[in-house]
């Protein structure tokens, strides 16, 4: 049996529109029928996003760095995010954090967080939740409750304040009491080790 069909199904997809998906889903429907029926009428809870930069209230760049006429670097786009960031219940974010990607200024609005300190979000007209957590590779943020911008909550096991923020190109916040993230469990580490394994298999990684 071929590699891949061994454990097809059973890997990380290369892609959001990776064919894999369709083999392990209870159903599959069309893009058009995924955002008008699904997502822009309210029936998606969570949605999950990242990107090139984010900013203390968890608006998104994912179309340029620099100038958007003459960019430094020009990025895949919005793709569905902004669809994403304003139709799904609340907001899930994942990155990296350093201080190029958390800035203090977006070099392009691609996908509306919390708005600003003069505009939130709902002044907008959009009245779902928006970000409510923001898990990067030192810490987890959630927005304040009075000023929406992201505010440390946990750090994880051997991380301080200080790399957090050394980390970051605005002066970020802490709760008063900050706890420590919880590890991940052995099962947890196992099964993500076997995933990564699998998946290196069926992409022909070099091992």
């Amino acid at each position: 049996m071929n590699p891949v069909q061994s454990v097809r199904g059973l890997m990380l997809p290369l892609s959001i529109g990776d064919g894999d998906l369709c083999e392990t889903a209870l159903t599959t429907v069309s893009v058009p029928e995924v955002f008008r029926y699904w997502l822009q009428a309210g029936r998606i809870n969570i949605g999950f996003l990242s990107g090139a930069q984010i900013d203390r209230y968890g608006n998104l760049n994912t179309t340029v760095i620099g100038s958007y006429e003459h960019p430094k670097v020009r990025l895949p786009g919005s793709g569905g995010a902004p669809e994403i960031a304003l139709s799904c219940n609340e907001v899930f974010i994942i990155m990296r954090q350093s201080p190029k990607t958390f800035v203090k200024q977006l070099d392009f609005l691609t996908s509306l967080g919390h708005g600003s300190d003069e505009k939130k979000r709902a002044a907008f007209g959009v009245h779902t939740k928006g970000p409510t957590l923001l898990v990067t590779d030192l810490c987890v943020m959630r927005p304040d409750p009075e000023t929406s911008e992201f505010t440390v909550h946990s750090l994880h096991p051997g991380v301080g304040m200080a790399e957090v923020r050394s980390n970051s190109s605005w002066p970020v916040r802490c709760t008063e009491k900050i706890e420590e993230t919880l590890s991940p469990s052995l099962s947890e580490l196992e099964t993500l080790r076997e995933l990564y394994a699998r998946t290196a298999e069926a992409h022909g990684a070099q091992r």
